[in-house]
């Protein structure tokens, strides 16, 4: 199978992105770099990140590596990114086209495909109102209800999970581990389930050590500076005390990684998005580098139970009960991470999301 897998890139990855590209000036390095970090690697399927020779990646909106490539082909620097995406995509004999992507290349990008393309996928994991996937043969995710959503739209739809990148494994080896709660994400008073769990955690901070790597929006940024603290109309975009007291930067890439390994507990929580369903990428970057998650109650996939490889919260005072009880018994805390480790490894393994992936190709007819 010629495999071709576009990602795209979250703007605040961008900085540490450009760091390590610093000195490149091939495609193939810019995309090395990227691959090397194991940015987003969860959802890279094995053929890409084992770099097989009949599979490409890109992120088909990084317009410093696109271009790179478009002016080693002698393409015309005026080439859109869209066209460049696909002559990539023509030069390869792609046979398998998989988008991380769908938002910015949709339909009308599918229906351009080269004849040489035979199935399109593409990942959503999120409500799409307004949207239009009908040109993809496959809309994929692990969110049952948001397979429905999709179903309903009139796309047909198949159930697809992340996976567990065995370059997590020497992280999960770490037995030092001086934070005693992580979070890693966003933080916005929008997504009131999450803000509330997150502004109560933090009031542990006089007696364990808390650290939250968020990326603050640009109104938060001016709400909290000098200026912004004399600006009475900023004040609904400045965070609470206890949460800018455990406040560090956003972390990305193996850099992540190593924040978790780091970790005796981390913090996940959802976004209200899909229902009740569970199983956001954190919890397999979590558990895949041997922290312990604890995170909200609602159906996970089978092998995230509570009390054996994870544990739940109902509500916010709950999860400051969970945390600080499971912080003062180190052995269980100890033993339930490693059984989230071992799962990760055993049942969500790069291969078995390969061959779901190859079962779904073959189910295209």
């Amino acid at each position: 199978m010629r495999l071709f897998q576009n990602s795209g890139i979250y703007p605040g990855y961008l900085p540490r992105l450009q760091a390590l590209r610093r000195g490149c000036d091939t495609f193939a390095g810019l995309t090395d770099a990227f691959l090397q970090d194991r940015y987003g690697a969860s959802h890279l399927l094995a053929p890409v990140l084992a770099r097989d020779p009949a599979a490409f990646f890109t992120n088909g909106d990084d317009e410093g590596a696109q271009r790179r490539w478009a002016a080693e082909h002698g393409l015309p620097t005026t080439t859109s990114m869209a066209d460049i995406l696909l002559n990539q995509i023509e030069h390869h004999r792609t046979e398998v086209f998989y988008n991380l992507d769908p938002m910015r290349y949709g339909s009308a990008f599918v229906r351009r495909l080269p004849a040489c393309v035979k199935a399109a996928i593409a990942w959503r994991a999120a409500p799409s109102p307004g949207a239009d996937f009908a040109a993809y043969d496959r809309i994929v995710c692990n969110f049952p209800s948001i397979l429905r959503s999709h179903e309903t739209a009139g796309w047909k739809a198949a159930y697809l999970l992340p996976a567990h990148d065995p370059e997590m494994d020497p992280y999960a080896a770490n037995e030092e581990r001086p934070v005693d709660v992580l979070f890693v994400g966003g933080y916005t008073r929008h997504h009131r389930q999450r803000a509330a769990i997150l502004e109560a955690v933090a009031t542990l901070r006089d007696r364990f050590r808390i650290v939250f790597h968020l990326d603050r929006s640009r109104a938060t940024r001016w709400a909290e500076s000098p200026l912004g603290r004399c600006l009475p109309p900023l004040a609904r975009h400045r965070r609470p005390d206890d949460i800018r007291a455990v406040s560090h930067h956003p972390v990305f890439g193996r850099e992540l990684y190593q924040s978790l390994s780091r970790s005796r507990v981390v913090l996940n929580g959802a976004i209200d998005m899909a229902g009740e369903d569970r199983g956001n990428m954190r919890c397999f970057e979590s558990m895949g580098c041997g922290a312990l998650m604890v995170s909200d109650r609602g159906r996970y996939p089978e092998g995230m139970d509570d009390g054996r490889t994870m544990l739940t919260y109902a509500d916010p005072a709950h999860a400051v009960r969970v945390i600080a009880d499971i912080l003062q018994r180190e052995p269980q805390a100890r033993a339930v991470a490693r059984a989230g480790h071992a799962e990760m490894r055993q049942r969500f393994s790069k291969e078995a999301q390969w061959s779901a992936f190859v079962h779904i190709v073959g189910a295209i007819a």
